[in-house]
């Protein structure tokens, strides 16, 4: 995990009465203030909580994308998303092998070495 992605904000430095900062802001608000304001409040706050889909057809479809633009980096903490919504470790992995056939064979194999990182118990 890059160390940016590990950096939190010191208890020291907030009042004590604001709420502990987001994880996109832990991950690049110091340095894109409104990337992470962006992150927080139009794409968790708005799309993620629209009528329209499941949390869980959203997460699929969002795995199943970082899957075909091999972004394993973001691919890691949207397939725990996926579970924590309701996705199966055998349909993510069903759908890593669909994809292989269409999103291209090196892309499903980094993406299986990444669902065995995100399954492994801890």
């Amino acid at each position: 995990m890059p160390a940016f992605a590990q950096a939190q904000t010191p208890a020291a430095a907030q009042p004590a009465t604001a709420k502990p900062p987001s994880r996109a802001q832990q991950l690049m608000g110091d340095i894109a203030p409104k990337m992470a304001e962006l992150t927080d409040n139009v794409l968790f706050g708005d799309i993620w909580k629209r009528p329209g889909l499941a949390k869980r057809d959203r997460s699929l479809i969002t795995v199943a994308a970082l899957i075909a633009l091999n972004r394993p980096e973001q691919l890691r903490s949207h397939m725990a998303l996926a579970r924590t919504n309701g996705v199966k470790e055998e349909e993510i992995v069903e759908a890593i092998t669909q994809l292989a056939f269409y999103a291209g064979w090196p892309n499903a194999i980094a993406a299986i070495n990444v669902a065995r990182e995100v399954f492994k118990p801890k």
